[in-house]
Order: structure tokens, then C-alpha cells, then sequence
């Protein structure tokens, strides 16, 4: 299975793109991994909401196959403790599903038509993060996920 995590805009600040960097290097030995950075919409302050989730939505929509299980990461998502969502990998896993994308939107969320292509909806948490730190958070779950469905030692019960 291939796991691709969509995020709109680059990473600002180095020492979270140095975590994103290492997460995702660790991930590799367990799973194809692949962070794709979506373009920065242009002249945003010229864009009401509803234009800007749209142009995003349609750059997040070229990237994803009939084929694909995409899961938006949105704050009305299921939430899972990391137990869970090791299980939930598992079951992707055991599905025989050749690409899982899970999408980081931009900072309005997501327009209708990715909600309607949508397969899923995951919440990391009730607390809003910054687009950027939401990478390094997801990342880390599904390193320590696999980690779990291996049962070595990095996530503590």
C-alpha cells in the first residue's frame, strides 16, 4: 500500500520541515511513503473563501485516482486514540487498497466537491493546529502506528 499525505503550501520553518523530514524517513521502512506539497494559491486577499477552497479543492482533486481512498483530515472527523488508528491502517492494509491519501486542506478547509469525493474524515484532535504543525502530528501517527502493528517499542500503553 502507498501512503501519500496532500497538504496545500510549503513548510515555513525549517526545524519542522527537520521532523517531517525524519518521521517520514522512519516510515519508510515500514510502509511507501510520500508528503506532496500543494502550491500556495496567488493573490489570495483577491479571493473570498468559498473561491479559494474551490481553486484548492481542484488542485487536491488532479492528484487523486477513481482508485484512490482519500480521507480528509478535518476537525468533524472521527478521532481515534493511536491504538485505533493502528487498527484502522491494519484494516486499509487488509482491504488490499493500493493508495491512501489523507489531505491536510488549506486554512478554510475543504470545498464541497472534495467532501463529496471523499471516502472518510479523520480529526486529530478538538484543538485547532497550524497547517504546518498538523504535518509533523499526522506523520508521527502513522509511524507510530506501524510501530505498534509491529509491537516494538516506541509507542507506550
Amino acid at each position: 500500500m502507498q501512503i501519500t499525505l496532500l497538504a496545500v503550501g510549503k513548510t515555513d520553518h525549517q526545524s519542522i520541515q527537520v521532523l517531517i523530514d525524519e518521521y517520514s524517513k522512519r516510515l519508510g521502512f515500514y510502509v511507501k511513503f510520500s508528503l506532496e506539497i500543494l502550491p500556495d494559491l496567488k493573490n489570495t486577499k483577491n479571493l473570498d473563501e468559498k473561491t479559494q477552497k474551490e481553486k484548492e479543492g481542484e488542485l487536491i482533486l488532479k492528484k487523486v485516482q477513481t482508485s484512490d481512498e482519500l480521507i480528509l483530515l478535518d476537525e468533524n472527523g472521527k478521532q481515534f486514540s493511536s491504538m485505533g488508528f493502528s487498527v484502522y491502517l491494519q484494516k486499509k492494509m487488509n482491504a488490499g487498497l493500493k493508495n491512501l491519501i489523507f489531505v491536510i486542506g488549506g486554512p478554510y478547509g475543504f470545498s464541497d466537491a472534495v467532501y463529496q469525493r471523499a471516502n472518510g474524515k479523520i480529526s486529530l484532535s478538538k484543538m485547532t493546529f497550524s497547517h504546518q504543525m498538523v504535518r509533523v502530528f499526522f506523520i508521527e501517527q502513522i509511524y507510530r502506528a506501524f510501530t505498534i502493528l509491529r509491537n516494538e517499542p516506541y509507542h507506550h500503553q
